[in-house]
């Protein structure tokens, strides 16, 4: 992100509001808040800080710190987090597992978990990129049986 931006507040400012705090995709929220630093005004800081403390996908909390560093804000880059980044998400992923039948294979469980659980499955797609696959097939393969 360069440190260009233009005081002021967005035309399509609701637009980038909503994309920003768009829980099911966390392309769109990361979109929204490359856009969002190039527009200096106290809502787009507000939308930016929020999603520098809160959002679960690194990619976009590092993307907010960056806006917000290029307003002149006082910030501190969060830390990455580490272990599960959603709650209970080994319990979830085992129902989802013991939903389907008996000898199902890798790819119907990761189907299962995308229709199922959108938002969790879009947090890991956000914060495991390339490596979504391999993770997802070792958690599946150490999910306990019924």
């Amino acid at each position: 992100m360069n440190n260009k931006y233009t005081e002021g507040k967005p035309n399509n400012y609701e637009e980038l509001k909503n994309d920003a705090n768009n829980r099911s995709s966390w392309r769109t929220r990361l979109e929204a808040v490359k856009e969002l630093s190039k527009w200096k005004c106290q809502e787009s800081k507000d939308i930016l800080w929020r999603r520098m403390n809160s959002d679960d996908v690194y990619s976009v909390k590092h993307a907010a710190f960056l806006g917000l560093q290029s307003f002149g804000e006082n910030v501190k880059l969060p830390k990455k987090k580490s272990g599960n980044l959603i709650k209970d998400i080994n319990k979830n992923l085992a129902k989802i597992k013991n939903s389907l039948p008996e000898g199902h294979d890798f790819s119907e469980f990761k189907e299962k978990f995308k229709q199922t659980k959108p938002v969790e499955y879009d947090t890991y797609d956000g914060d495991k990129g390339n490596k979504l696959d391999s993770w997802l097939e070792n958690v599946w393969k150490s999910l306990p049986k019924k």
